[in-house]
């Protein structure tokens, strides 16, 4: 047998050629071998169920890592969805519908005929129905199934899934422009996911089925911790608002991209972007009226990177304005304690992102006057100087004036400590992606933010889209540490998403995401947006009105953000 050599970490090993990277970890990686899910050939992602037909420079992938865990938790949805399928029968599907703590929430649908037409209803998920299911997956885990791969032409899964009934994906790949399509499969069961799979169901040893509103939830591991199973903790606020989008959704009949696109290709996008942005404006008049009623004196404003904050804290506004309110915005970076105290994070760098590098003391104390009807100066923080500067600008909140401020800190108790909570009006907003791709792969909230995030930056700041993509870890970190944990804590919460925006943005992301070098680390993340964007079908920016929050990103708003 001829044979080839495999270079991992500046060792040469030789294998037969032809055979599987599976069998490379089998014989070198023996102790801990299923911690590896991936392998970078010649620094190309690929499967572990490759087989290698030259010399190549391995490098293994760990679950630990966030493509390794994003590949076990695809895998682990997949092997969810093939045991509903075995112990539920036809006429049953099972959606993943959207992210909630650290699992993801999901429902259960039973299809049935009304003359020609195939509709669904939802059917409530009992724990006996989950204690079924789970022992399916623990028997296919237990089997190490393997999980297999198969590449057909666009035109043939068209026909597979329309076949099958499973037109979610059906619509999907009929405005694929790619020739080609990769479908897989557990024991028959086939199905279609976006992205990279584990050799077989073995790899796949740490889950739970929690049972939550009517549907379930799907818990998976962390990469900081992927042998322990997180405990579900219910985010009642979130699954509310993300339940009414999805709602809508389901009422506007687009609830997955294959509709979005066939929505565009119909001539009724128009329609459904109006109606789209006089929703997101009706719920704004909604809070506006909130605020007027509960005579609120300041309102706060908190949200991830990317979640449309400026914007929506200038339509809120002009709402209260229309209530006959005067409001005055205050961005709370304005708060930010001189650079000399700022504290550092574990690598000496200045951690901006803690609520220690907010002047809390001035703020409580600026913040109690203002309620009392003093007048105060307000501070502008001068970034380059790393100091708060006065500029003669005051404030006095007098009868029917409401404060309007700004802050990833904003929710955060320490934040607003000591002043009444009846003068309080919390507001957190996200962007909370409002369709899938399909039944069984969802659209991470977080690539919608950064892709946002991408083509504002290289608008606004300068920034490329390499940069924009080192940076963004970091940013996620302070969210999940300062801002995620305090969502719970708002009156209530906004959704800035837009079903359509992913078709409008494509066209100002896509330039950006192929200037990341080849050569750099940033640049498997800018391949695998720039596949995720492929799946929309284009819309030009003309009708988005100057009010928008997509504004906020694609620019040509009303706003200056």
């Amino acid at each position: 047998m001829e044979k080839i050599k495999i270079t991992m970490d500046g060792t040469v090993y030789e294998m037969d050629k032809f055979s599987a990277i599976t069998e490379f970890v089998h014989a070198h990686m023996q102790e801990d071998e299923k911690k590896y899910v991936l392998a970078f050939c010649d620094r190309k992602l690929c499967e572990l169920a490759k087989l290698l037909d030259r010399d190549v420079e391995l490098k293994l992938v760990e679950k630990t890592s966030v493509i390794g865990m994003d590949t076990y938790r695809r895998s682990l949805t997949f092997l969810m969805v093939k045991a509903f399928s075995d112990v539920m029968g036809k006429g049953y599907a099972v959606q993943v519908m959207y992210s909630l703590g650290k699992g993801y929430y999901c429902r259960m649908l039973k299809y049935k005929r009304e003359g020609n037409k195939k509709v669904s209803e939802e059917v409530i998920v009992t724990e006996d129905m989950l204690f079924r299911v789970k022992n399916r997956m623990n028997e296919l885990v237990r089997k190490d199934v393997a999980i297999i791969k198969e590449s057909v032409s666009t035109d043939e899964a068209v026909h597979r899934f329309a076949k099958q009934g499973r037109f979610d994906k059906e619509r999907l790949f009929r405005y694929r422009r790619v020739s080609k399509a990769n479908l897989y499969s557990i024991e028959g069961y086939e199905d279609y996911f976006y992205g990279y799979m584990v050799p077989s169901t073995g790899y796949i040893t740490c889950y739970d089925l929690v049972p939550y509103e009517n549907g379930f939830m799907l818990m998976a591991p962390t990469k900081e911790e992927p042998e322990i199973i997180p405990d579900f903790e219910p985010r009642e606020k979130l699954f509310h608002v993300l339940k009414t989008s999805d709602d809508w959704s389901q009422t506007l009949d687009v609830s997955n991209v294959g509709q979005l696109n066939e929505c565009i290709t119909n001539g009724d996008i128009r329609e459904l972007m109006l109606v789209q942005e006089a929703l997101q404006e009706k719920q704004i008049a909604q809070i506006a009226d909130m605020i007027r009623e509960g005579d609120k004196k300041i309102v706060l404003i908190a949200g991830p990177s990317s979640s449309g904050k400026t914007t929506f804290s200038h339509r809120l506004s002009v709402q209260l304005r229309a209530h006959g309110l005067r409001p005055y915005p205050l961005a709370l970076d304005n708060y930010f304690v001189d650079r000399e105290h700022t504290p550092k994070d574990e690598n000496g760098n200045f951690d901006f992102e803690c609520i220690e590098a907010v002047d809390l003391e001035l703020f409580h104390s600026d913040m109690k006057k203002l309620l009392a009807g003093e007048t105060i100066p307000i501070p502008t923080f001068n970034f380059t100087q790393g100091r708060k500067e006065y500029k003669g600008k005051k404030l006095k909140l007098n009868e029917g004036d409401v404060l309007v401020a700004e802050g990833i800190h904003a929710l955060n108790p320490l934040m607003t400590s000591g002043l009444p909570d009846d003068s309080k009006f919390k507001i957190y907003i996200s962007a909370l992606t409002q369709i899938n791709i399909d039944d069984h792969n969802r659209i991470p909230t977080t690539d919608g933010r950064l892709i946002r995030r991408i083509v504002r930056d290289a608008r606004t700041r300068g920034n490329n889209a390499q940069e924009t993509i080192a940076m963004w870890p970091s940013v996620r970190r302070g969210e999940e540490k300062y801002i995620f944990p305090f969502q719970e804590e708002a009156d209530i919460m906004f959704n800035s998403a837009l079903i359509y925006e992913l078709s409008v943005i494509k066209q100002y992301a896509e330039p950006l995401l192929f200037s990341v070098p080849k050569e750099s680390e940033e640049y498997y993340e800018a391949k695998r947006l720039l596949k995720f964007l492929d799946y929309f079908l284009g819309l030009e920016v003309t009708n988005i009105p100057m009010n928008s929050i997509l504004r906020e990103f694609v620019g040509g708003g009303c706003f200056d953000v």
